[in-house]
């Protein structure tokens, strides 16, 4: 794989979130599912940057970027062969198995990119006392993902038509758990931040080690759930209508 050029803007982070959704069609990724709906909501923040909807416009981009460039940097190595943090080796490993669904494949993103990755992008950002002003700006971007859920689960319902007719013992999984976990997460993400901001940089490393195993363990509890929710699950995956390319356009 090429060496990139990371990106500086928020366009080219939407730029590589273009690539990767494509090349996720053209290969029938499930990854893909993630990435069309990270897609999303990059645009979504930054239209929210530029009507003002943020007391810095400007910080609010470069965590855009920073943030976004772990997952990228997670992609490109899985990609090219390395072994990313043990979380996002967990969300992409599951692309080879055609069980999960749609929705396990994103709250799998989410786990991997949120409870680890947003915590240490916006330490990075605002780091020691400097954290403290990024909060509420922080906290805006949780109305802008709630503005969404409504969305997202109508696009889920055309994936998976009988989602809200019947009932199959997972009741409103979808909805309710991107909710909770977006909302959760990023609850999470700040009690990070707050903890890496007071370390410091140089005594990153153990501490981030120890946040990965424990987000792993999360993201595997989603990946292989108790029998018998996994068993109701495979009824879901077997409802679920489209191709691949076809699944992830819906998300787009």
């Amino acid at each position: 794989m090429p060496i990139r050029t990371p990106p500086a803007t928020i366009s080219d982070v939407v730029s590589r979130l273009d690539e990767i959704v494509d090349d996720a069609k053209r290969e029938e990724r499930a990854g893909g599912y993630f990435a069309a709906l990270y897609r999303r909501v990059t645009l979504e923040v930054a239209r929210q940057i530029e009507a003002g909807h943020f007391d810095d416009g400007p910080r609010m981009e470069r965590l855009d970027v920073v943030f976004a460039c772990r997952y990228l940097d997670a992609y490109d190595t899985h990609r090219s062969g390395g072994t990313p943090s043990r979380a996002w080796k967990l969300a992409f490993d599951a692309e080879s198995d055609r069980w999960p669904i749609v929705v396990q494949h994103l709250l799998l993103g989410v786990n991997a990119h949120i409870n680890l990755d947003l915590g240490i992008a916006a330490a990075q950002v605002a780091p020691g006392l400097q954290l403290t002003e990024l909060q509420g700006d922080f906290d805006r971007i949780n109305d802008i993902l709630a503005s969404m859920i409504d969305d997202v689960s109508d696009r889920l319902a055309r994936i998976w038509p009988l989602l809200r007719i019947i009932d199959v013992g997972v009741g409103r999984f979808d909805e309710s758990a991107i909710e909770f976990s977006l909302r959760r997460a990023r609850e999470h993400a700040w009690s990070v931040a707050c903890k890496l901001a007071l370390l410091g940089e140089s005594n990153w490393h153990g501490a981030i080690g120890l946040l990965d195993g424990g987000v792993t363990a999360i993201g595997t509890g989603v990946r292989k759930p108790g029998w018998w929710l996994a068993l109701r699950l495979r009824l879901v995956r077997l409802g679920e209508r489209g191709s691949v390319a076809e699944k992830i356009a819906i998300l787009e």
